[in-house]
C-alpha cells in the first residue's frame, strides 16, 4: 500500500528528510545534507538504528535528493510505498493559506514570495524542481509556515506605515514557525479536549524562536514579522528593535545597511551577548560555571520572551494553556522558569520539580496545584503535520 511519504526541508546548504509512513505516525529513515555548495558536503542516513554517512560529488541540493533516490533503490519495499513529496516552504505570503500540491503555478507563487526569504524560498523551489525531476509522476505538496497566521486579524498583522507600501507592496507581519503551531494546537486538543475552545499561548523556542497566541483553534498573533528577525531574541538574530539602531550601526562602524543587518541576523542574539555561543546548552554549562555573560544573555532571552507572550495574549479572552516547545522550550528548565518567574503577574506558575525532572521528548504538565493556566511541555512535529497535509491532498485530489 503506497502511504509513505518523503519530508523534504531545504535550506540554504542544507537538506533535511525523513519518510514517514503509516499515516506519519512512523519514520522509517531520517537524514540531513549539510554543508552543501562546498567541497566538504555530506548526506547522512538513520535507518533502523544505524547512521551512514556518504560523501557528495557536486555539493549540489540535486546531488543531495539522487542519493535519497540511490538510497530508494536499495530499498525497494520503501520506495514501492512512496505515495508523494512534502516540502516546507517558509513562506508563502498572502498568496498561501494552506497547503498545496505543487504545479508550475505554485512554485512560481513560491519564487515570487522569494523577495520576503531570500535565502529560504530559492532552496525550497530548488529542492522542489529537483524532486520533480528525479522522481516523475509522484504527487508534491507545499506546506508553509506562514500558512496558519493568515487568520490574525488586520490590526494584529499591519504595521502602522503608509497604507500604500501594503496595498503595493505587501509589507506586513507573517509569522512563522505556522506548521508547529498548527500541530502543538492540534496534539493539545487530543490531550485536553476543552483547550480547541480556549486561549493557548505557545513559545516555539530554538535557535529561531517566536510566540503564538491561538484563540479557538485559530491563530490571533504572533511574534515573527515580515521576516523571522522580529520578535524574541533568538540563537543569532536580535529580535525587535529600535529601527534606527540599524543605521546608527551602519554609520558607527562604517558598513552598509545590508551588512548591519546581517550583524542583526547572524551575530546578536544569544551569541552576541554572551560573546560564546548562540547555543543555550554552551551557555547554561557557562553559567553554572560562573560566567556572568552567559546568565545575563539567557535571562534577557527569557525576559524578552515573558514580554512577547503577554503582548501576544492581547488577542485571547482568557490564558487557558501556555505551551514550550522547540529545542530550547523542550529542554531547557532553566529558561521554563525563568519565562514563568517573569509571569507572576498573570497568575502563571510551575511547579519546580515537575519542571525540573519532566522526561525528555514526552508530552508533560509542569502547572503549580491552584493555579488556571495550565502549563505543558509538548514536543514538536512538524514532519508529521507535513507528510498528513501531503497525503490528505493526494487523497482529496479529483
Amino acid at each position: 500500500m503506497k502511504d509513505s511519504i518523503l519530508v523534504i526541508n531545504c535550506g540554504s546548504s542544507s537538506l533535511k528528510f525523513a519518510i514517514l509512513a503509516n499515516a506519519g505516525q512512523q519514520t522509517l529513515v531520517e537524514g540531513i545534507a549539510d554543508r552543501l555548495g562546498s567541497t566538504e558536503s555530506s548526506i547522512s542516513f538513520k535507518f533502523e538504528g544505524t547512521k551512514t554517512e556518504i560523501a557528495l560529488s557536486d555539493g549540489s541540493h540535486k546531488s543531495a535528493v539522487n542519493q535519497i533516490k540511490e538510497w530508494l533503490s536499495t530499498q525497494p519495499q520503501i520506495e514501492a510505498s512512496l505515495a508523494g513529496i512534502g516540502h516546507r516552504v517558509v513562506h508563502g505570503g498572502e498568496t498561501f493559506s494552506e497547503s498545496v500540491l505543487i504545479n508550475k503555478a505554485v512554485i512560481d507563487g513560491i519564487k515570487d514570495c522569494a523577495r520576503f526569504a531570500p535565502l529560504h524560498n530559492p532552496a525550497h523551489t530548488k529542492g522542489i524542481e529537483v524532486a520533480f525531476e528525479l522522481f516523475p509522476g509522484l504527487p508534491q505538496a507545499a506546506v508553509f509556515d506562514t500558512a496558519f497566521h493568515q487568520t490574525l486579524d488586520k490590526e494584529q498583522f499591519l504595521y502602522p506605515i503608509p497604507m500604500s507600501l501594503y496595498r503595493e507592496h505587501h509589507f506586513r507581519k507573517y509569522g512563522f514557525h505556522g506548521t508547529s503551531y498548527r500541530y502543538i494546537s492540534k496534539h493539545l486538543a487530543e490531550i485536553y479536549k476543552e483547550s480547541i475552545n480556549e486561549g493557548v499561548l505557545v513559545a516555539h523556542l530554538g535557535n529561531g524562536a517566536s510566540v503564538c497566541a491561538i484563540n479557538n483553534g485559530k491563530a490571533s498573533d504572533t511574534s515573527m514579522g515580515i521576516t523571522p528577525l522580529e520578535g524574541l531574541m533568538m540563537g543569532t538574530r536580535s529580535g525587535s528593535l529600535d529601527p534606527s539602531l540599524l543605521s546608527f550601526i551602519s554609520e558607527a562602524e562604517n558598513i552598509s545597511p545590508e551588512e548591519a543587518l546581517s550583524i542583526l541576523n547572524k551575530k546578536s542574539g544569544l551569541l552576541g551577548v554572551s560573546e560564546i555561543s548562540n547555543d543555550c546548552r554552551t551557555l547554561e554549562e557557562a553559567m553554572t560555571s560562573g560566567d556572568s555573560k552567559a546568565k545575563l544573555a539567557l535571562d534577557m532571552f527569557a525576559s524578552r520572551t515573558a514580554k512577547h507572550l503577554v503582548s501576544a495574549a492581547t488577542t485571547l479572552d482568557s490564558i487557558d494553556h501556555l505551551v514550550f516547545t522547540g529545542g530550547i522550550g523542550e529542554n531547557s528548565s532553566y529558561i521554563r522558569s525563568t519565562i514563568c518567574k517573569y509571569l507572576k503577574a498573570f497568575n502563571i506558575e510551575i511547579d519546580n520539580t515537575l519542571n525540573d525532572t519532566a522526561p525528555r521528548g514526552e508530552v508533560f504538565e509542569i502547572s503549580a496545584n491552584g493555579h488556571k493556566t495550565k502549563v505543558w511541555i509538548i514536543p514538536t512535529n512538524e514532519e508529521l503535520m507535513i507528510a498528513l497535509d501531503t497525503i490528505n491532498l493526494i487523497q482529496d485530489k479529483p
